[in-house]
């Protein structure tokens, strides 16, 4: 039985702007070449949209987010951090891709339950959520993008096999690290009630 009154995403105000902050800051500091961000960090726009999803109520942020990603991509072509290569009529097919992440992750606040079998159904949620997106990002500069003159199904299958396990890793590290930090608070919580329990026995 699904606990309804556990379940993602957050319903407090606070809650909802500190994490919205989080995953800006976020997606700014993995994302691309720009002055900003931290390359020893695996990227993590992926996990940014997923996660938006699962935990942030405004669909509007799905925009905003969006919106902030073209704006960093954009300001690292000004400055030269990437090539005009990476701005092609394929660039726009993350639109597609970033949505199939974010209703991955909605998806998944909607079965979430608090016990660690859930944790089962939060892997293949995004198994399938990677597999999907990974069909517009990378099928879509693949077929849009002109850098491929001859493309073929075989080359495609080869490159899908090379770069969607390197996506699904990124999207893993970042979530587990969310995962845990969600039980930490959930566990600070029950132990904060118990203890007012015993206080007020």
């Amino acid at each position: 039985m699904i606990n309804r009154s556990s379940n993602l995403p957050f319903s407090s105000r606070q809650a909802q702007t500190c994490i919205a902050i989080v995953l800006a800051v976020l997606l700014v500091a993995t994302r691309g070449n720009h002055i900003a961000s931290i390359h020893s960090l695996p990227g993590g726009s992926w996990a940014v949209f997923f996660l938006a999803g699962a935990l942030l109520r405004p669909r509007w942020a799905f925009f905003a987010l969006f919106a902030l990603a073209v704006s960093v991509d954009f300001a690292s072509l000004t400055l030269e951090r990437i090539g005009d290569t990476c701005m092609t009529p394929g660039y726009w097919m993350l639109l597609p891709a970033y949505a199939l992440l974010w209703g991955g992750g909605r998806l998944y606040s909607r079965i979430h339950v608090e016990r660690p079998g859930t944790v089962l159904r939060l892997a293949a949620v995004m198994v399938v959520a990677s597999v999907l997106a990974y069909q517009f990002s990378g099928g879509g500069y693949y077929l849009l993008s002109g850098a491929q003159p001859d493309p073929s199904v075989a080359e495609y299958v080869a490159r899908v096999l090379h770069y969607l396990p390197q996506r699904l890793f990124s999207l893993s590290v970042y979530v587990a690290a969310a995962a845990v930090m969600y039980a930490a608070w959930r566990l600070a919580g029950r132990v904060a009630g118990r203890s007012a329990h015993v206080r007020g026995a």
